[in-house]
């Protein structure tokens, strides 16, 4: 079994390997990601890029060209290396690094990790080409793919000791989780439909007349296509709003990483309320000195501050 080593100069090789893996994967694969953990002390770096490369290889079972009972069993496979990693039962010298860094990741921080159960939860929802009819549907696959990101992420984080409210830091965490990724299915709104997939709720695409789909790089005739973006976006702000009432709870350097990351996404967001028909022609993204500009500005740590000034963070979801 893996120890538990809290100082960074004390891992062991074969686990410092595995984390430099993850970590470049990270780098490499989660560009929005990778800018608020870069923000993180060593450690919680290291952890939260094994969290990363776990879920990126559950993502890449969904989202690849498998035919469908591969994928399942694909996903059987990861959920028992799960179980594995979670009773401890993986050895340094494991050939899966992903599997030893997260083993050890979660040995040092008290990490949920049925979490990463309810991400495969929802990918599997994918592979049976789930659709959504309500919001609140919609809810329950955004919650596992995502909102139970944001609860791993805080298993590493931690909140602050005496922080007021800190019984919901876990509540708002999964709220940011939606947040991100309803900006995530707008944004992906086109190459979705491509793939054959609808996430939006339908009874939004009826009331807005786009029950038709987004195959093509203009709306569907007849339809409020805007209309329809500028609903999701409403929603979406209120989302991140609530959600952000987490960071007054985290430290500094946590805090810093969860606004950044945070922040890029509800920037993307604000691009696609300015135009809606932007993500019918291709993907809508952020240049790297605005990313920039987003980190520097949550490690200075403003976001956290307007949200203990205003306390439902309101000027914050405008704002960022």
């Amino acid at each position: 079994m893996i120890r538990t080593v809290e100082s960074a100069s004390h891992v062991s090789a074969p686990v410092l390997a595995a984390y430099r893996y993850c970590e470049t994967v990270t780098g490499q694969q989660a560009r929005n990601f990778a800018y608020g953990i870069r923000l993180l002390p060593t450690p919680k770096r290291r952890a939260m890029s094994a969290l990363y490369a776990f879920s990126r290889r559950v993502d890449d079972i969904g989202d690849g060209d498998l035919a469908d009972d591969v994928k399942v069993a694909r996903l059987k496979e990861t959920r028992a290396l799960l179980a594995r990693i979670r009773e401890g039962r993986v050895e340094e010298d494991d050939t899966d690094p992903v599997a030893v860094a997260l083993t050890h990741a979660a040995e040092a921080f008290p990490i949920p990790l049925g979490g990463l159960d309810e991400l495969i939860d929802g990918v599997e929802m994918d592979t049976r080409g789930e659709t959504y009819e309500t919001w609140d549907d919609l809810k329950v696959y955004c919650r596992c793919v995502a909102g139970a990101i944001g609860r791993l992420s805080l298993g590493v984080f931690g909140t602050e000791p005496g922080a007021g409210g800190a019984e919901r830091a876990a509540e708002y965490a999964d709220t940011l989780g939606l947040a991100l990724q309803l900006t995530n299915i707008l944004r992906d709104v086109r190459e979705d439909a491509q793939g054959g997939r609808t996430y939006l709720p339908a009874d939004d695409l009826a009331k807005f007349g786009c029950s038709a789909g987004f195959e093509r790089p203009t709306p569907p005739e007849g339809s409020d296509f805007a209309g329809l973006v500028h609903y999701e976006v409403r929603r979406a702000r209120a989302l991140f709003a609530e959600g952000y009432q987490l960071l007054p709870m985290l430290d500094r350097r946590s805090g810093a990483c969860v606004a950044a990351m945070a922040g890029i996404y509800r920037r993307l967001l604000d691009r696609i309320a300015r135009d809606p028909e932007a993500v019918l022609r291709g993907r809508v993204s952020l240049p790297g000195h605005e990313k920039a500009y987003v980190a520097v500005r949550g490690l200075s740590g403003l976001d956290t501050r307007q949200v203990t000034r205003h306390g439902a963070g309101r000027s914050v979801g405008r704002r960022v």
